[in-house]
């Protein structure tokens, strides 16, 4: 509830903001910023005591910083030992791939259509992690 309000109000200041002239926006996007605010009061502490309540079986207790330093260590060391596995998932993966390729004729428009969609969104997610890094610019890096 807090994000759709909180979407919400973001895109009524986007639309106060590109309609009205530069004096009148203060006060209404201190207006909007203050409802938010508000609705985050009301609903964040009985949201938290919700989403603890339904989680509470992995929280671990006493929750001290040298748990969570532990826990962050299995994590990473587990995060490794899972490596040799994906590698071999990878060569997996390359030889279908090869498969697939070598045998053309068994593949259906439908198969292909998914592969070039898929290609098409992975260079859409590139062209818009380029558009980020650049500063939001379409034109070029700051100088």
């Amino acid at each position: 509830m807090i994000l759709i309000c909180y979407f919400y109000a973001h895109i009524n200041i986007i639309l106060i903001l590109y309609r009205r002239p530069m004096a009148s926006k203060i006060p209404q996007l201190q207006s909007k910023v203050t409802q938010v605010s508000q609705v985050a009061a009301n609903r964040g502490g009985s949201y938290y005591k919700l989403l603890m309540e339904q989680n509470k079986h992995y929280i671990q207790h006493p929750p001290t910083i040298q748990k969570c330093q532990s826990m962050a260590k299995q994590l990473f060391y587990t995060r490794l030992a899972s490596i040799p596995h994906r590698y071999n998932s990878l060569w997996k993966e390359l030889e279908d791939a090869k498969k697939l390729l070598k045998n053309r004729q068994d593949l259906s428009i439908e198969n292909a259509s998914f592969a070039a969609l898929f290609g098409l969104e992975c260079f859409a997610w590139f062209c818009g992690g380029e558009i980020v890094g650049r500063g939001f610019t379409f034109t070029g890096y700051y100088v």
